[in-house]
């Protein structure tokens, strides 16, 4: 088997888990799986962002939310710690699953390992591989959710998560941010959420 048949495997076994996903989201006016949807957002966002990135990242910016409908928010207390224990079996959760699936259609013990320590940020800021794929996971989110979450809350919870989301990321991954063709309403949102105090 060449390297491409084997990630394409990958992706279509990432996706065959997706596809289970029960929630929907309207994609050009029809139902999709959630994050089958996320999944290929991942994608097209990292191949736009930086087309040469290594294959693990490919791999884990595929897998980042596998099955994640499987461990909802509901089953955890309220509040930032329940919230922290969520984020962190999540990630743990994630990265067995994307493991197995490497693992049977024929990777190594190398790609395997570098995959899950990617999709539990590890070294975050530190290990450059870990910044792309957090670079890539906030731009989805500002350009495909953030909609949806300003929906949903007040101006000063919306601009603190934009700042944290801001801290995450690297400079070229702000350059990006900035760069995409968002509303004026979220554009402004986000300029004003990110300036400088007394800007």
């Amino acid at each position: 088997m060449t390297s491409t048949d084997r990630f394409r495997r990958a992706v279509e076994r990432f996706d065959a888990a997706n596809a289970e996903d029960p929630n929907r989201e309207r994609v050009d006016g029809a139902g999709q799986p959630k994050e089958l949807v996320y999944a290929r957002r991942m994608t097209a966002r990292l191949d736009r962002f930086r087309p040469d990135a290594p294959e693990a990242v490919r791999l884990a910016a595929r897998c980042q939310h596998i099955r994640r409908w499987t461990i909802p928010r509901t089953d955890y207390p309220a509040g930032r710690g329940g919230y922290r224990r969520w984020r962190t079996d999540l990630a743990r959760f994630h990265a067995s699953t994307a493991a197995a699936i490497l693992r049977d259609v024929g990777y190594g013990g190398h790609v395997v390992a570098r995959v899950e320590s990617l999709l539990r940020k590890e070294r975050l800021k530190a290990d450059p591989d870990v910044q792309l794929l957090e670079d890539v996971i906030c731009l989805v989110f500002i350009e495909h959710y953030l909609a949806g979450f300003a929906a949903k809350h007040d101006e000063d919870t919306l601009a603190g998560v934009l700042r944290k989301t801001w801290r995450k990321m690297s400079e070229d991954g702000h350059r990006a941010a900035l760069a995409l063709a968002l509303p004026a309403d979220l554009r402004s949102l986000v300029e004003r959420a990110v300036a400088p105090p007394g800007d």
